[in-house]
């Protein structure tokens, strides 16, 4: 193989494995959200998930209003 050749793939799976990880997070992180959703606002976060911190920035404790 050619050093060229060598760097593709190494570039190629570095780049795969990192949408993988981002493919995994996102799923953890929507599937959060989901159960939050499907509790009601009125149950707070830290009860649900007492041994995890907020994940994501849209995660809301009230009515969202449209911006």
């Amino acid at each position: 193989m050619k050093k060229t050749d060598k760097i593709l793939v190494a570039v190629a799976a570095g780049f795969l494995a990192g949408l993988i990880v981002y493919a995994a997070r996102r799923y953890k992180e929507r599937s959060i959200l989901n159960q939050v959703a499907n509790e009601g606002y009125e149950t707070a976060h830290d009860i649900l998930f007492p041994n995890k911190s907020q994940m994501g920035k849209k995660l809301h404790y009230g009515p969202v209003l449209p911006e």
